[in-house]
């Protein structure tokens, strides 16, 4: 048996996993990886605590596992896109590192959709400028804090870093970069052009070379492996944004299909032979499949914004539910179940984090009476969350047909009454992938591709990907949920004059 190790960088866990080439998950380990935010719309990491996180994950999967660590033949990575991880000349942080969930370039993004700057990098990304794609923030550094600038001789993605940790070889890749205003997708390269409508022309230079998802990019060096536990020598793949990892984990290797993850963040997706250039869609890039562009919608407003609640309002649940040996996320779906969609009229916009509507947003509710409690709160926290979702779903649709089913993963999947909304929201049934670490198994489709365990992608997904069940949308339902989804919009189009008041 052959085994392949996934590392994972999401918002909030540094994750390792180990699967065998069938896709049978025999460990992971998560271990947190802490953010802070120095002013309000920074979020930052320390990127020396960020490795050492990382390397502990590793250890733990391996040791957890209970095989032979020899026995694995390949490694790769998934990370969150966006955000921005800077390494100087001896190989060491040359910035905090920053998370995609940070604001604070927000006032650049207003300035080239002002100056026309968005247009003219359009024709040659096909994708909006978004406040945390490293082109904003390195708009930002160039201005702030220049000296970090100077000092910086690789930019990466989160991904990137981890892998160079592992190989001391430094590299970027397609799906990241080309997803964060740094490739033309016409020419498939760095565009200087493109770097001076951003002023960062200084940049071209601390770019590095481009890989292909399944590209070997380097092997454990000895240093990496007295500190994570796996055998030196293993090639590492490049490894893939986990917009990506997900999506092939999900099965997605064909236009037909259409993916939805609900984690952090609102991932929306499919897969088109072209980018979609009518500017109907926020995001094209470079799929891990060559010949495939990812045609994507998303944000930070999904189930991320669930966690919040509990976090803050369900603290004294939280404990009782673990004295009594359940989960609290099991009274969460008991709570929202014990509520009609039609007996609450209660709306969340999902922007604790970021919003997909206007850059300065806020998570609100609205509508709150005293009759209302907090199971009313959390049913309109599900359903703002599917809303977000939705908006994102139907620009997607008016550029393909309608697909006979969305594929769902992330943290919503786990709970069928979230599903359900999901289903009753859209009307389309859907289809929940099996419980695994998919960010991680996508990584190692890649991983299993680079040493030769797969001859390419669809053999891999055959071979790993499963559906667990689907669940149909209730038409009697349609209708409600029309009607609360005209509502979310009218409540999101009430405050959009409002939000720049809520700068800080």
């Amino acid at each position: 048996m052959r085994y392949l190790m996934g590392i994972d960088n999401g918002g909030t866990f540094s994750k390792a996993a180990i699967f065998d080439e069938y896709g049978k998950q025999y460990s992971v380990a998560s271990v947190p990886s802490v953010t802070f935010a120095p002013k309000p719309g920074y979020t930052e990491r320390d990127m020396d605590e960020l490795w050492k996180v990382n390397a502990e994950a590793i250890r733990t999967a391996i040791a957890k596992s209970g095989i032979d660590a020899n026995e694995i033949v390949g490694v790769s990575f998934s990370g969150h896109g966006k955000g921005l991880y800077l390494v100087d000349a001896e190989g060491k942080p040359a910035y905090r590192g920053i998370p995609s969930t940070d604001a604070r370039a927000w006032a650049y993004i207003q300035q080239w959709h002002t100056d026309g700057t968005d247009k003219k990098v359009y024709e040659k990304t096909f994708q909006d400028i978004l406040i945390m794609q490293p082109v904003a923030l390195l708009a930002w550094l160039r201005d702030h804090e220049p000296q970090a600038l100077e000092r910086t001789k690789y930019i990466f993605a989160v991904k990137d870093y981890i892998r160079y940790k592992l190989t001391g070889e430094a590299y970027a890749e397609y799906t990241d970069f080309s997803g964060g205003n740094l490739v033309n997708l016409t020419t498939k390269t760095y565009d200087p052009e493109l770097l001076a409508l951003f002023g960062l022309e200084m940049c071209m230079d601390k770019l590095p070379p481009l890989r292909y998802s399944a590209d070997i990019c380097g092997y454990i060096t000895e240093e990496a492996a007295r500190e994570t536990g796996l055998p030196v020598g293993i090639p590492c793949a490049a490894g893939m944004f986990d917009v990506n990892a997900c999506g092939i984990a999900s099965g997605l290797s064909s236009p037909k299909e259409l993916c939805m993850i609900a984690g952090t963040w609102s991932i929306n997706e499919f897969i088109s032979p072209k980018p979609i250039t009518n500017g109907t869609v926020a995001l094209n890039s470079m799929f891990c499949i060559p010949g495939y562009f990812l045609v994507e919608e998303s944000s930070p407003t999904s189930a991320g914004n669930m966690q919040w609640f509990i976090d803050n309002l369900m603290a004294e649940e939280k404990v009782r539910a673990k004295a009594e040996g359940t989960s609290v996320y099991a009274l969460t779906n008991e709570w929202v179940a014990s509520i009609e969609p039609q007996d609450s009229n209660v709306i969340f916009l999902p922007f604790l984090n970021g919003s997909n509507e206007h850059p300065l947003a806020k998570g609100t509710f609205v509508g709150l009476t005293a009759y209302h409690s907090k199971k009313h709160m959390l049913r309109a926290v599900y359903e703002g969350i599917v809303f977000s979702h939705v908006t994102h779903v139907k620009k997607l649709l008016a550029n393909r047909e309608r697909p006979e089913t969305i594929r769902l993963s992330g943290g919503a999947a786990n709970s069928d009454v979230w599903v359900q909304i999901f289903a009753d929201a859209l009307q389309i049934p859907i289809e929940v992938m099996a419980d695994k670490e998919i960010g991680c198994l996508g990584a190692c489709i890649a991983a299993g591709i680079a040493a030769g365990v797969y001859p390419g992608y669809e053999e891999a997904i055959a071979q790993t990907v499963q559906v667990t069940k689907t669940i149909y949308p209730r038409p009697e339902y349609r209708e409600i949920y029309e009607k609360k989804y005209a509502t979310y919009r009218a409540v999101i189009s009430g405050l959009n004059d409002a939000w720049q008041n809520f700068e800080n």
